[in-house]
């Protein structure tokens, strides 16, 4: 029987640990070297820095940081190239490439052109343009507000999103607004903060996303007037990713295990039924080759790689040995995961813990 139409999940999605040189480097992926990235996620390890978030749509100058609120910015001489299986920095950089510190890279494939006329296609109200990867379950749509509640918005997914990630381009003022399917569209949750998840009709105008479309309110954060945004979707795809699932920690050193139906390679989790802690990021390259993984970065912190939240990344999913709050306290989590491995492969092969 097949347990995934995705045997080599490195196709889709890969993380990048690197030293950074100083000056003009390309860096490549270590698995399979067809992932061609469109959206990239940069974070030095041992620098204060902000997160440098890049995506193909909005070109190799653009950048977004996933911890603050501040609008696009341009950078001739950070990102200089999307390539065939990896991607080149222009010059010295310390966000992303500052000689002999250390960072992380994530990218993940899209790679088809996508485009709704909402007008012609009768899909949507909003025009949406940008990348999709129907077989890996992820969109990067770009789109222009229009301030008009309940105004909806071609995910190109075919299916519905499990995570969306929307950042309003202009607006400096306005936070990373974040849907999940789990929670559905009476609330939502912020990526640059350490709030609790939230109720407010005005962001997603109290309706679910649907397999073909996402809804806005009038929140100036996903929908104000003439402004460009940006949306990361993502769906569900068995033995590849698992995405704006919850589960709830237990509070203890041996901690809750989470199914996923692979051999995680990354884990982003946040605590949602209580303010006060850090979104967290581990994966499966900033860590000894075997468990227990401790090495964490936090989407709404600047701050440096931290070693306090153990986790183990197991064949079928992923399980925790801390009782840190940002992963395991007795309280209610989001969070997204994507595949090292599948559990079983298409032809039955299965996977094994590190």
């Amino acid at each position: 029987m097949a347990y995934t139409t995705i045997d080599d999940p490195t196709a889709f999605f890969q993380a990048k640990k690197y030293v950074g040189t100083g000056g003009s480097q390309a860096y490549t992926f270590d698995g399979n070297s067809d992932l061609q990235a469109d959206f990239l996620w940069f974070k030095s390890t041992d620098l204060s820095q902000e997160h440098w978030l890049a995506d193909s749509v909005r070109g190799t100058t653009k950048y977004l940081e996933s911890n603050s609120t501040n609008a696009e910015a341009t950078s001739a001489s950070g990102l200089s190239s999307f390539d065939s299986n990896g991607f080149t920095f222009g010059s010295d950089i310390d966000r992303i490439n500052g000689d002999g510190h250390n960072y992380v890279g994530w990218g993940w494939k899209a790679g088809t052109s996508f485009t709704n006329d909402a007008s012609g296609t009768g899909i949507g109200t909003i025009d949406s343009a940008g990348s999709v990867n129907t077989d890996a379950g992820f969109s990067i749509i770009s789109y222009t507000g229009n301030g008009s509640a309940g105004a909806t918005v071609a995910h190109g997914l075919g299916a519905v999103p499990g995570i969306i990630f929307i950042k309003n381009r202009t607006n400096g003022a306005e936070n990373w607004l974040v849907y999940t399917n789990k929670s559905g569209g009476t609330k939502a949750i912020v990526l640059d903060t350490t709030t609790a998840e939230i109720t407010n009709s005005s962001v997603w105008n109290n309706t679910n996303a649907s397999s073909t479309v996402f809804t806005l309110g009038v929140n100036d954060a996903v929908n104000q007037s003439s402004s460009p945004m940006i949306a990361y979707c993502f769906t569900d795809k068995q033995g590849y990713s698992k995405v704006g699932g919850k589960y709830v920690g237990n509070g203890n050193a041996n901690g809750t295990f989470v199914y996923t139906g692979f051999k995680p390679a990354m884990v982003i989790c946040k605590k949602s039924s209580a303010s006060g802690t850090n979104w967290g990021i581990i994966d499966n390259k900033r860590a000894n080759p075997f468990n227990e993984i401790s090495a964490m970065l936090n989407p709404n912190s600047s701050g440096t790689e931290g070693a306090n939240n153990d986790c183990d990344f197991l064949s079928n999913g992923f399980k925790w040995r801390t009782n840190d709050g940002n992963s395991n306290a007795s309280a209610t989590y989001i969070y997204m995961a994507f595949a090292e491995n599948p559990f079983v492969t298409s032809t039955g092969v299965p996977a094994t813990a590190r």
